[in-house]
Formats: structure tokens, C-alpha cells, sequence
């Protein structure tokens, strides 16, 4: 039943349109097969309220999602797109709290330190921002590396 809900959850976000409220249906039926309190089922439910812009709503249903003890593969998700929800609801230090325990990961690579650059932004730190997005643009650049390291630190302390 795992699988078969697993890629049936694939298969209603392939499908997904936020202009129309197919995905919050669906995935509501999707939501409702699995038990109460089901870690995939409610970061499925938050990502969908999410999605859909309503980031107020989806907040605590990822932070019940992170309680019930999501999987690897969703938790850096659930944390990157709860931060993500707060930044988008004016809790820029929240945010950053959050993203600051994020680590790279298989799944979203390093993917949160875009997301703590913005919060970092949004909440009147832009030095601190620059940084974080050139320490992460750094890792990618065979030629450069060390000179745009190097411009980040002078930039001031990482927040992370």
C-alpha cells in the first residue's frame, strides 16, 4: 500500500495546477487513506496548503509533520518549505532559526541556503545574505572558488 500511495501522492503533484483546486482535492483523498497523525500524509497536506498560497495553514501542519518524525527524504523538505512559509508570513528570524539547522542533503543538495539568503534579506541583514549566497555559489565554481570565497568572508561573520 506504501508504494502504491507513494506514487499516487508522485502522481497528483505531476498533475498539479495552482490555479485550480484539482491538487487540494485529491490530495485530501490521498491525505485521508493513511492514519491520523501519519508524518508523509500531513507534510503532504501542509505542501499542498502551501502550494496553493496558504502558508498561514500550512505552518503548523509542517511543524506536525517534523513532530510525528518524517522519513529523510521529506524531512530537509518539510523544514526548507516551513521556513520558506514563514519568511512568506513576515517570521524572517523564525525562518532563519529553522534554516540554520538544515545541512546539505541528497535530496534538496543545498537548496536551504538559497531559502536563508532570502530570509537573511527580509530581515535587513543583506551582508549576511550576499554571504550565504556566495559561500553556496562558491561550491560550483571550478575557476573562481577561492576568489569568491574569499569576497564572501569579507562580507563579514556566516550566520550558519
Amino acid at each position: 500500500m506504501t508504494d502504491n500511495w507513494e506514487s499516487r501522492v508522485q502522481e497528483c503533484w505531476a498533475q498539479a495546477d495552482d490555479t485550480d483546486s484539482a491538487i487540494f482535492r485529491d490530495m485530501k483523498t490521498l491525505v485521508d487513506e493513511r492514519p491520523d497523525g501519519d508524518a508523509a500524509a500531513l507534510y503532504e497536506w501542509a505542501s499542498v496548503h502551501d502550494f496553493l498560497g496558504r502558508e498561514t495553514e500550512a505552518i503548523p501542519l509542517y511543524r506536525l509533520a517534523l513532530d510525528a518524525g518524517l522519513d529523510d527524504r521529506r524531512r530537509p523538505q518539510a523544514l526548507i518549505q516551513l521556513a520558506s512559509s514563514l519568511r512568506n508570513v513576515g517570521e524572517f528570524e523564525a525562518a532563519i532559526r529553522v534554516l540554520e539547522d538544515v545541512e546539505e542533503n541528497d535530496v534538496a543538495g543545498d537548496a536551504h541556503r538559497a531559502f536563508l539568503a532570502l530570509a537573511l534579506f527580509d530581515s535587513g541583514r543583506p551582508d549576511q545574505a550576499l554571504r550565504v549566497a556566495l559561500e553556496a555559489l562558491a561550491k560550483t565554481l571550478p575557476l573562481y572558488r577561492r576568489a569568491v570565497t574569499g569576497y564572501a568572508a569579507e562580507l563579514g561573520p556566516s550566520p550558519a
